[in-house]
């Protein structure tokens, strides 16, 4: 049997895609392809959706079950040894969710990344004294040291933003995020500061809801759309609850939400006047 774990990784669910891909176009059925294997069909639509690590004996075995040429296999195991490796946040396990890892690996390989945040600054640009307030609310029972690397893990995500490959980020926040004091005055300044800062970021685009602006599509709740580069990959948009959280590929649910979002951008503050607004919003700090 395949070896289940909790997340996949980006690179996985590539592969899972591919290996259906050249299943189908080999008209080889799920009952054929488990009996190459000698397993059940479950094994192998799981192997497909990435819900289990891909075994490379399991992947040479259906590569070949498919008339998959040497050569492409050879290549096609090169990547799934690839994908197979933890990812950077692998190391922060102890305070990392395992319905969040998948958030990371997307984060990590996303071109685009467009949100909706209503209650609090986006993680990829808070500053460590803003993310330290935050996680003593929402862990109160954690130890200082859980907190050190709760904060820790939030900083590394961050580094993202100035890869030469970096995706562009473009968040509309809600005017309460920049309304509610979170760690007190000081870390608000400074956390606004920041915002002010990433907006010369070529990369990063932040829009903000203000109050007067009444109702809007996203009031909702939070949500993150990302895009990627990779042909396989569709839009997926995530969203989160307390203790979990939900992830959508469909193409339907995906657009809903991108309209959603688009509608919401037209109504907020213009991108141009963001500065401004931040500006006038820290000077009543």
């Amino acid at each position: 049997m395949a070896e289940a774990r909790s997340a996949p990784t980006v690179g996985q669910m590539v592969l899972g895609m591919r290996l259906r891909a050249l299943r189908e176009a080999a008209g080889v059925s799920f009952d054929q392809a488990a009996r190459a294997l000698h397993v059940n069909q479950t094994t192998v639509r799981r192997m497909e959706k990435a819900e289990v690590g891909l075994k490379l004996p399991y992947v040479e075995k259906l590569l070949q079950t498919y008339g998959t040429p040497p050569e492409e296999i050879e290549a096609f195991l090169a990547l799934a040894e690839e994908a197979n490796k933890p990812g950077w946040w692998h190391r922060f396990r102890d305070v990392l969710p395992d319905w969040f890892s998948l958030y990371v690996s997307l984060e990590e390989s996303a071109s685009r990344i467009r949100g909706y945040e209503p209650q609090c600054v986006p993680g990829l640009l808070q500053t460590p004294e803003y993310a330290r307030a935050l996680f003593k609310v929402g862990f109160p029972s954690g130890s200082e040291e859980e907190l050190d690397r709760r904060v820790e893990l939030r900083m590394a995500r961050q580094n993202l933003l100035s890869r030469p490959d970096a995706p562009h980020l473009w968040v509309v926040c809600d005017e309460t995020v920049l309304r509610r004091p979170v760690g007190g005055r000081a870390v608000m300044r400074a956390q606004i500061d920041r915002l002010i800062e990433s907006l010369a970021m070529p990369n990063v685009t932040l829009q903000v809801v203000p109050f007067a602006a009444g109702p809007h599509p996203c009031m909702f709740g939070p949500f993150q759309l990302f895009r990627f580069s990779i042909p396989e990959l569709p839009d997926i948009v995530y969203g989160e609850s307390l203790t979990s959280a939900g992830y959508l590929d469909q193409r339907a649910d995906v657009a809903a939400y991108l309209e959603a979002l688009d509608r919401m951008c037209a109504q907020a503050t213009p991108v141009h006047q963001t500065e401004a607004f931040l500006g006038a919003i820290r000077k009543e700090l």
